[in-house]
């Protein structure tokens, strides 16, 4: 797996925005299958940043109708990175 596919997409909620500006956090959306280890690897290549700490969270796909049919929506993967001491939150992330 390559980098491109390990980070899909940043996330910009208001709690991703809040913890960039209180932390240098940053929230992105990865690969479901993607490990810690691969995840600061690949932010830490992409962004020319060091990784201090990755937290993840599994989300399950959520039940959706459309009239009388229904199905799931896909389970998706989402990565907190908290970024050493000193480092500078990619220009991406600036809101």
């Amino acid at each position: 797996m390559n980098y491109y596919e390990v980070v899909r997409r940043p996330i910009y909620t208001e709690k991703a925005v809040t913890m960039k500006e209180e932390t240098p956090t940053i929230c992105f959306e990865v690969h479901v299958d993607a490990t810690k280890t691969q995840i600061a690897e690949a932010v830490g290549k992409l962004f020319n940043v060091k990784v201090a700490e990755v937290r993840t969270i599994n989300n399950v796909g959520k039940l959706r109708r459309r009239g009388k049919f229904a199905g799931y929506r896909s389970d998706w993967k989402k990565a907190y990175i908290r970024l050493q001491d000193g480092e500078k939150v990619p220009e991406f992330a600036e809101v």
